[in-house]
């Protein structure tokens, strides 16, 4: 029974706290023990998740990375913040070409003239400065991001997701380097720790490829659709790369519900004859 609880608590990503279904009330009778209770303390957590779904290949998913950060550093509470990076692919469908650069390759697919595609990127180029990133489309490589989700999900095991994830955009938007290149993610995913033989092993297999796929199968249940997008507290939205004050007011919002949600329980005692673990008994 108490392994059926547990089952029951990880089958549920809402508020636990709150459930009345019949199964779960005549188990918990059966033990004889609160529900509410039961769930309450088994569902505490030290940590607030923030989690964010991006794109590698998304200009807008490493400025709102560096907006969130700039937030993050300002909220009070940041030791108490847990971040879970998310896949996402804005062109599941697109061929790595390490022929041609980004502008290029917009210009063709979208029926623009070359100036133009440059022109749209000098402004997102202008954004990212304003961040302290360097943005560099002449040089980006038109490449497949799946690969490099993958190894985001292998880092994301090893404790280094938020590391990948950075080494990644910059690779993509500064240093113009191919993400869907074996030797380059090898490269980049020992740069931040990860074992060379561990990068090669899930890239020869489809190590992690569920994972990618049951992130973007979550992103579309969830509505979302484009990134980047931050979840927090499973509760609350923010949809694109928004002002800091917008990350900074959602922040507190999310953080005020997850500590009411996770606060102990505040007992009012009648006081009676007990026995205390050190053998005191009246």
């Amino acid at each position: 029974m108490v392994e059926l609880a547990n089952i029951l608590i990880k089958s549920k990503k809402a508020n636990l706290c709150e459930i009345t279904s019949l199964p779960a009330i005549l188990l918990f009778t059966y033990l004889k023990i609160s529900v509410t209770t039961y769930f309450c303390i088994m569902t505490a957590t030290e940590k607030m998740k923030v989690e964010i779904w991006s794109d590698v290949m998304c200009p807008f998913c490493y400025i709102g990375k560096r907006r969130f950060e700039d937030a993050l550093r300002q909220f009070t509470h940041k030791d108490q913040i847990e971040i879970e990076w998310k896949s996402f692919q804005l062109n599941p469908d697109l061929k790595t070409d390490s022929t041609i650069n980004i502008n290029e390759y917009l210009a063709d697919k979208k029926g623009w003239t070359l100036d133009y595609a440059q022109r749209m990127n000098d402004h997102v180029t202008e954004m990212a400065a304003q961040v302290g990133l360097t943005y560099d489309f002449d040089k980006a490589v038109v490449a497949n991001s799946f690969n490099a989700h993958r190894i985001s999900h292998l880092a994301k095991k090893h404790g280094l997701g938020d590391a990948m994830e950075e080494t990644l955009f910059n690779a993509y938007f500064t240093e113009g380097k191919n993400i869907d290149d074996e030797e380059t993610l090898i490269n980049l995913g020992g740069s931040i720790g990860l074992k060379a033989e561990d990068i090669k092993q899930t890239l020869d297999s489809h190590d992690f490829a569920d994972a990618v796929k049951h992130d973007i199968a979550e992103a579309q249940y969830l509505g979302i659709q484009g990134v980047p997008f931050f979840v927090m507290n499973n509760k609350y939205g923010v949809s694109g790369a928004q002002a800091v004050p917008v990350f900074a007011e959602t922040l507190e919002k999310s953080f005020g519900d997850w500590q009411q949600e996770n606060a102990k329980p505040k007992l009012t005692v009648v006081e009676g004859e007990s026995c205390s673990p050190d053998g005191d008994c009246g």
